[in-house]
């Protein structure tokens, strides 16, 4: 079967250009959320979407095969939309979109804002720490669905405006954070704070007990695993989950998969990837390689647990073509298995020596860390 999608603004039926009134008269159903289907008059059959929507749709849409279906969405269909779930599950050849201007531009327009310029992040239906990694010193900010209160808890120096039911008779842009209409845009100036999303936070950025691989090889590791937007981390004997935390604030599409054995290391994970604006980090406890039974990565850290049997095997067999593993050694033992691994596979191994200045009685003298010894491998692509 085929649909068509018709974006709709709080303005309702009058708002609708003439193509997309036309599209809504000649349907025989009509799908929406009740507010929606409120908005337009019509002798159509009206299907309020059912909750949880996303596992109904397929069999909803069965049921009404050979009918001229239409939907209505919010805004742009498109544009975190119902259009996109349907393209999903149909194809785009059999999913026509009409689409009415998003709140994102509406909101940029009551702002006059540059909308090439803005963030946008959607909170429908998801932790509020997802907006930490775009609190930048001077950018602007974008919120849909969020709970006023709990972005301003995570952005104290931020100016907030909320813009309600834009485009509608019952639009409001207003600075108050506790009478909120659910249906609002929130915008954020932010202040002067903001944390780089660069590799490399301070240390003291993570809860840890001291397993934690440190700053500067954090950085240096980091560039090795070389992320790309949307792929998926093994962090495989995570410690503290400071590869995995910054692997996925790289970007927003970016996954991570953070291996650890012992509970409170792996509670200690959540923990910083919710203070770390990346909370959809899963954490896996258990030991390796018997917990790899997970969604093949693109790119592999082994930070602990390297000497156990059968884990840099299971690592390489899992990681995809073009693929990339990278293992940090600090005891002989584990710089054996590193060894032994390069001359089977190649690769480059390399050693990362670290000297941090601290105090000496009244003078200041370098502290050499432990040396780190590296090695990176490519899965060649077939």
């Amino acid at each position: 079967m085929s649909v068509t999608v018709i974006g709709i603004g709080a303005d309702g039926w009058d708002g609708l250009p003439p193509a997309s009134r036309h599209e809504i008269e000649s349907c025989e159903v009509l799908m929406g959320s009740a507010r929606q289907l409120d908005l337009v008059p019509g002798g159509f059959d009206r299907v309020p979407w059912p909750s949880p929507l996303v596992p109904a749709l397929p069999g909803l849409l069965e049921r009404h095969a050979g009918r001229r279906v239409g939907v209505l969405a919010s805004g742009d269909p498109m544009f975190h939309g119902i259009g996109t779930t349907l393209v999903r599950l149909l194809g785009a050849s059999r999913v026509r979109v009409l689409p009415h201007p998003s709140s994102v531009s509406l909101a940029c327009a009551r702002l006059g804002w540059a909308l090439d310029d803005v963030a946008v992040v959607s909170l429908v239906g998801k932790p509020a720490a997802l907006v930490v990694p775009h609190l930048h010193p001077g950018r602007r900010v974008l919120v849909l669905g969020a709970n006023p209160r709990e972005v301003a808890a995570l952005a104290p120096d931020a100016r907030l405006t909320v813009l309600e039911q834009l485009g509608g008779p019952a639009e409001r842009v207003h600075h108050s954070l506790d009478d909120a209409d659910p249906l609002h845009v929130l915008a954020v100036e932010c202040g002067a704070d903001g944390a780089s999303v660069t590799p490399g936070r301070p240390d003291d950025s993570f809860e840890h007990d001291g397993q934690l691989t440190k700053r500067e090889v954090r950085a240096v590791t980091l560039a090795l695993l070389a992320p790309r937007p949307g792929e998926l981390l093994w962090d495989v004997g995570a410690g503290a989950g400071s590869i995995a935390v910054e692997w996925c604030r790289t970007h927003p599409s970016c996954r991570a998969i953070a291996v650890e054995r012992h509970p409170e290391r792996a509670a200690r994970i959540t923990r910083n990837a919710t203070a770390l604006g990346v909370p959809g980090i899963e954490v896996v406890v258990g030991s390796s390689p018997g917990a790899l039974d997970l969604e093949p990565p693109d790119a592999v850290f082994i930070g602990g647990g390297l000497t156990a049997e059968g884990v840099v095997e299971r690592c390489w067999d899992a990681v995809r073509p073009g693929g990339r593993l990278v293992a940090n050694a600090v005891t002989l033992e584990s710089e054996a298995v590193l060894t032994r691994w390069h001359g089977r596979l190649g690769g480059d191994l390399s050693r990362i020596e670290v000297s941090r200045a601290t105090a000496i009685g009244g003078f200041t003298g370098w502290r050499p860390q432990m040396p780190v010894t590296t090695w990176l491998v490519t899965k060649e692509r077939s």
